[in-house]
Formats: C-alpha cells, structure tokens, sequence
C-alpha cells in the first residue's frame, strides 16, 4: 500500500481521501534534517506553506510520484528538481478564488465605514458616531488591476453593489472585461479615475512597486487602495508618506512586501490603513476546498491516473507525452516568443503543425503553445492543464490547422497571433540533435535558437543598419551574442534577430526605433 507523508496541517476532509488509498502519516513542524531523514519512505507528500521541499529533500525521496500544495502558490517546492526526476507537483489553483475575493470586498467596506477603530472605540466605552463618518460605495468607481479568477469575482460582486467598473489587464481582452460589466482602460487612466483601485496580480518585476509615489500622484485625493493579491506591488514607504499627507484617502493591506510585518511605517497610520495578516485565503471553506482538491489529485496519481492541476508536465496519456515531449518545448517557446510580439492583449492564436508534424495530435502541441502565450501574464500559475482554460477566459480564440507538406523541416511548427502590436508569425523547427530553431519570424525567413535575451527589428535592408544599432547597444554596454538577417528581396524589408547576452535597459527601444531605416523593434525575454 502506498504512503503519504503530510507534513502541514490541512483539513481532516483531505486526510479521509488520501486514507482511501494509502497509509497517511502527518507529522508537522519536521527540522529538514528530519524531513530529509524519513522521505524515502514515501510514496507522496502533501504540503501547505510551512514546508520547504528544497532539491535536498526532493533527491531523498526515491520513491516520491506526486509532491501536492494545498495552495495555490508553490514558490516553497522545488519544481525544476521535482520535474528531472519525473515527480509530479500539483496545487489548488482555485480552492480559494472566493475567499481572497470576498475579503478585498471586506476590506473595501470596512475602510469605507471606518469599522475597526469604531469597534475598538465602542468597545473602549467611547460613543464617537461623528469621528466615523463614513463612505458610500454606491455609483463610486472601482478600479479593477487584474481581471484573472479572484479579479473577476470582486468585479461581478462590486457590480451587485452599483459600482462602475474599470478595469486594467493587458492579456484580457475588450469583450471579455465587457462580459464581466468592465471597461477596459489603461493604467494611468484608472489610477486617475476610480475611488477604490483593488490589486489582483501576481509579483513580477513588471509589477513591483507598481503602486509608487508616481502613481499614487495620479490619484484622487479620495481614493482608496486595496491588496489582497502579493506584497511587493506597493512602494509600502510611499504609500505612508501618502497617507499622512493625505494624498489619497486610505489603504488596506492584507499583504506586504516582507512578511510578517516587521517594523513599518504603515504600523504608525491611522484609521486611514487597515492591515490584517495574509487572511485571505483564511476561511474553513477555503481550507477544505484546497486540502480537497490536492488530496484528490494525490489520491488519483497514485491509483495511475492523470492530476488535473499539474504545474510541471502535462497531463497527457504516457506513450503521447515521450512521442512529443521535445516538440512541447518547441511550442512553449514559440508561444512565449509570438505573445511577447503581439503584445500582451492577445486575442487569437493560430497553430498549424507542418510536415511530419502534421501526423502527430495537435492539442499537445497547441496546449504547450498556449502555455508558453500566457506564461509571461500568469508566471507559474499557468500550466499544461489550465492553459486552456485560462485562454477561454480571457477571450483568445484558438485556431488549429494541419499541413502535411514539407518545407525547409521535415517537421515544424507555425504560430500567429493577434493582440495589442499588431498580428505576427513565428515558425520553429528541431534539429536532429534536438536543438530549438527560430526558422521564420513574420514571413522573413531566420535561423537562429533562442537565447535569454533577444531584440529584432522590421528594418529596410540598407547599409549601415546593422553598424548602427551594434553601436547603439555597445554604448548601453550590452553585448551581441549572435546575429542574423532574414530578407526576401536586395534592398528590401528585412527582419534582424539578434541574442544578446544583457537585458536591454529601459527606453533603448526608442533610440533604436528612432534610426533612420528601422520600421519596428521588439525585445524577448525567453
């Protein structure tokens, strides 16, 4: 019989299910040393945030299939470990969808009416109805920053309650912000029009500090700010610098940059802040549905069968998976390159499997290419098994085609897609050796694998062009790894892709754009 070792405390509904099927042992608070000592023993491991599965306790775990988070988040698991050795990862992805977005509501109305220090006044037998004078959020503005799961819930809530909606997410579509009662706006624009702006993105270094003395200079004196999404999205010094000067109206937090709050200016504000301790996945409800969800997909695992919200490998039959498993790299590159050209807002994909290629199934592919579209907007919260899924919610459609005639490759794969910069093409094909390569880009034909960083550019094919921008970027000290031109015609338009092996710093775009000759550049973090 197999084992599961459950090292966090999750709900005793998840532990019933694993009972089904295996022998469960829970034993919390392991010292690594510990956790390292007793793995092999086990078959699977169940975690909550408490437990840090590092590579040492992933190697030492012989027998390990499945490794689950009762979560969402698996920043704690080693995944690229857990993947070379073929263990399984999954977690709950929406097992507490409702929650956080019922507490950013909570934390919207009780900074509006002033609720915790009026019940810490009454309960210190003061009587102070007009020091709380409160807020209406009827017909206020709501600024909506991230129309994902949790997004979606608090708009479809706020609507309820007569709110107008704006709305900023550029990998949502226009219809699809409209289908939620939303209008979709540019950043700047929300900031300077919504009374309550409330956050619903991941961390990345695109949205770190979004929330800055900049931004917070755009608002309304007010406005008020709601987090319930990741610490780090607010410059927490200058939104206290904000607060006393009273730049906007309030602020609650529920998450923060460095957790648990340490020493803090945000600690020394008034009944314009509210702070409460990462409680928004903290409900009974939500807590069984996590423990629910991932018990059921170890439960599954161990009995052969597919996990539904795998984060690391998809979940395809077996014998398909070894068959395509270098061609669902191809995809996901190709997928993370086209999205990053077409700009973030995508709302049509077009996969067509080429040649030998065109023999194989194509959802595979078409998944892996989905994943790899969506990965920059959703990082690690966008996998093989709700690519798909989380596609359909923000509008993309997707087109599958098949064309069995050979080119250049005996097998490749072409996608296209439509968003916010325009429609654009990508074509990559393996080598015999297995190596990646980029062999088209908008019908210019390339040759080139993908690296790090990358630049390309629309260009006219003159003299001069190439010296110029290798001078350009030599005088912002980054340097070119690789270079080609791709052009059909002398003297004609010609594509330029070039590796790099240095990020490109902010605003050189702009100095490239700006040579004579250069039509477009576009740069690709792969």
């Amino acid at each position: 019989m197999s084992k599961v070792l459950v090292s966090d405390p999750i709900d005793s509904a998840g532990i019933d299910i694993l009972s089904q099927v295996a022998q469960v042992s829970v034993q919390t608070k392991l010292p690594p040393e510990e956790l390292v000592k007793i793995i092999p023993e086990y078959d699977a491991l169940m975690v909550r945030s408490g437990t840090r599965v590092t590579q040492e306790v992933i190697d030492a775990g012989t027998h390990l299939k499945i490794i689950g988070r009762a979560g969402v988040g698996v920043d704690n698991i080693d995944i690229p470990a857990a993947t070379r050795r073929g263990i399984v990862v999954v977690n709950s992805p929406e097992g507490n969808t409702t929650a956080a977005a019922e507490h950013a509501i909570a934390l919207m109305m009780a900074l509006s009416r002033c609720i915790p220090d009026a019940n810490h006044s009454v309960k210190e037998n003061r009587w102070e109805r007009k020091k709380f004078m409160g807020s209406e959020v009827y017909k206020k503005t709501l600024g909506v920053v991230g129309l994902g799961k949790i997004g979606s819930h608090v708009a479809s809530v706020a609507k309820a309650m007569g709110m107008k909606l704006l709305a900023y997410d550029p990998f949502i579509t226009a219809e699809r912000a409209e289908q939620l009662g939303c209008r979709l706006v540019d950043l700047d624009f929300l900031f300077q029009e919504a009374d309550y702006i409330t956050l619903h993105i991941p961390r990345t270094p695109e949205t770190t500090n979004l929330i800055n003395a900049e931004s917070i200079g755009k608002m309304k004196p007010t406005a008020r700010i709601i987090n319930c999404s990741r610490g780090g999205i607010i410059d927490e010094a200058a939104l206290a610098v904000a607060l006393e000067k009273g730049q906007i109206a309030g602020a609650a937090l529920d998450v923060f940059e460095t957790e648990p709050l340490g020493e803090s200016p945000l600690r020394d504000l008034g009944a314009n802040m509210i702070l409460t301790p990462h409680l928004g996945a903290s409900t009974e409800e939500a807590q069984v549905n996590v423990a629910v969800d991932v018990a059921e997909q170890i439960r599954d695992v161990l009995l052969g069968l597919p996990a539904r919200s795998a984060v690391n490998i998809p979940g395809l039959n077996p014998n398909v998976l070894e068959q395509l498993k270098p061609y669902l790299q191809l995809a996901e590159t190709l997928g993370n390159l086209v999205g990053q050209i077409a700009g973030g807002r995508i709302d049509k994909l077009e996969v067509r499997l080429q040649g030998d290629l065109a023999t194989n199934q194509s959802q595979p592919l078409v998944v892996a290419s989905l994943k790899g579209l969506l990965s920059n907007a959703l990082r690690e919260r966008v996998n093989y098994v709700n690519a798909s899924i989380e596609a359909k919610e923000r509008g993309i459609r997707v087109i599958e085609t098949k064309d069995a005639s050979v080119g250049d490759y005996s097998g490749s794969l072409h996608l296209s897609a439509r968003g916010s910069l325009g429609e654009h093409s990508v074509t990559g094909a393996l080598l015999s050796d297995g190596e990646i390569r980029i062999t088209n880009l908008d019908g210019f034909p390339i040759n080139v694998p993908p690296s790090n960083y990358m630049l390309f550019t629309l260009h006219r094919d003159m003299p001069g062009i190439i010296g110029r921008i290798g001078m350009l970027l030599g005088n912002f000290n980054v340097n070119i790894a690789s270079m080609q031109v791709g052009r059909k015609i002398v003297r004609g338009n010609a594509v330029m892709a070039l590796s790099l092996d240095d990020p490109l710093p902010d605003g050189i775009l702009q100095e490239i754009t700006g040579i004579p000759g250069i039509g477009d550049a576009y740069t690709v973090n792969l």
